[in-house]
Parts: C-alpha cells; structure tokens; sequence
C-alpha cells in the first residue's frame, strides 16, 4: 500500500501532511552520544563485568555457583552504571539551562 492511498479520501490528508512535511524540516541536536550512553554503554559494561568476574572467580566454588555470583556481580556494576550516568546527564541538562 502506498502513501498516496492511504490519504485518499480522508478528511485531514492536507493537514497530516502538512505536519510531516514540517517535522521533517526539523533541525536539533545530535541524539547520537545520548543513544549511546543510554543502550550500548550499559550492554558493554555488563559483558565486560561478566568476563571480568568470571575469570576472578575462576576457581571458586562450583560451575553454577560461579556463574550466578558472576551474573549478580555483573548486573551490580552494570546498575551502578547506569545511576553514575543519570547523575551526570542531570548536571549536564542543569548546567545547559
């Protein structure tokens, strides 16, 4: 189905246009670095936390066991992260106004 057909007959086709024609024409700020420290730092903080904890505890207790603490610890790190980017992102966005 395309664009055109979609509009057809509808009562506020001008006007739906309209307003996509303009956020289209929309200039702002670069969302990529906040893109980034929202999704993949957290992702790459947990993988790199899981390795980590898994070869430091490499000898300790059983397979499952290791793995679980491993995990926790991990997903410790990874939480503590992200809080530390909040606060900063807060005093960026306080500074800026």
């Amino acid at each position: 189905m395309d664009e055109k057909d979609l509009c057809e007959g509808c009562n506020q086709e001008d006007r739906c246009q309209e307003v996509y024609r303009k956020l289209g024409k929309t200039q702002g700020p670069s969302v990529v670095l906040k893109v980034l420290l929202a999704f993949l730092l957290p992702i790459a903080v947990f993988i790199a936390a899981l390795a980590a904890f898994a070869r430091i505890l490499g000898k300790v207790g059983n397979k499952e066991m290791r793995t679980a603490l491993s995990f926790v610890l991990a997903a410790a790190v990874t939480f503590v992260c992200i809080f530390i980017t909040r606060v900063i992102n807060k005093r960026i966005y306080k500074q800026q106004k």
